[in-house]
């Protein structure tokens, strides 16, 4: 049998919380923005995703306009900050029980998220998982530009972003024998193309759908 390909979402899967949200909270109490003006437009980001509406575009660059001046160095040390003040908070025991069990029946892991590279690629190494799929971002002469490279991982870009990275990597894994978690509606394109869906705290979209489907519900708190 060929190796199965384990999928999973990071923000409110993974996580007891959304790192790309956090992210605005963390640059608010280290005062590296207007507090008031930016947590209202974090704010109002988060609802649009939650709604399925967000423009990505528009909400990567926002999320990334504070730290346009700062360097690699510079940007691995605030990162470090926000694991250690925003992430750690978050992390769920039960998630690394369930990426445990799936490393242990050599299954292929990979967390695939909308949220940008920079900003997940950390929290993907404490995971420990075989390959990380994000939204990439550009980097021009060591700084962070806000604009998106290639294809956005989210709602039905998550699908064509999966397709095109097996096709690249030309292994025996496929859509054919694999299994997604996820607790969000954005992700129904990516639920409907894998073999094994399974829903994990889903939103109240996502979780009527799985009812209506008879999709696994899966809980990771608590």
């Amino acid at each position: 049998m060929p190796q199965r390909l384990a999928l999973f979402d990071l923000d409110n899967t993974l996580l007891a919380g959304d790192s790309d949200h956090a992210w605005g909270e963390f640059l608010i109490a280290h005062q590296l923005v207007d507090g008031d003006s930016h947590r209202q437009k974090n704010d109002g980001f988060y609802q649009d995703y939650l709604k399925g509406q967000l423009d990505i575009h528009a909400y990567v660059s926002f999320t990334l306009a504070p730290i346009f001046s700062y360097s690699s160095k510079q940007r691995i040390a605030l990162h470090k900050e926000f694991m250690e003040h925003s992430i750690h908070p978050l992390l769920l025991g039960k998630a690394f029980d369930l990426i445990e069990e799936h490393r242990a029946a050599d299954d292929y892991c990979v967390i695939i998220t909308a949220t940008n590279r920079f900003i997940t690629e950390p929290i993907a190494s404490l995971f420990a998982v075989d390959s990380l799929l994000a939204t990439d971002v550009e980097i021009v002469k060591d700084r962070l530009t806000g604009k998106i490279v290639g294809i956005p991982c989210y709602q039905e870009g998550k699908v064509m972003k999966l397709r095109n990275w097996l096709e690249i990597n030309e292994s025996e894994l496929s859509l054919k024998n694999s299994i997604c978690y996820t607790d969000s509606i954005n992700d129904l394109p990516l639920l409907e193309t894998v073999t094994t869906p399974i829903v994990v705290d889903p939103d109240q979209q996502l979780e009527k759908i799985s009812v209506e489907k008879g999709w696994q519900n899966l809980s990771l708190r608590g």
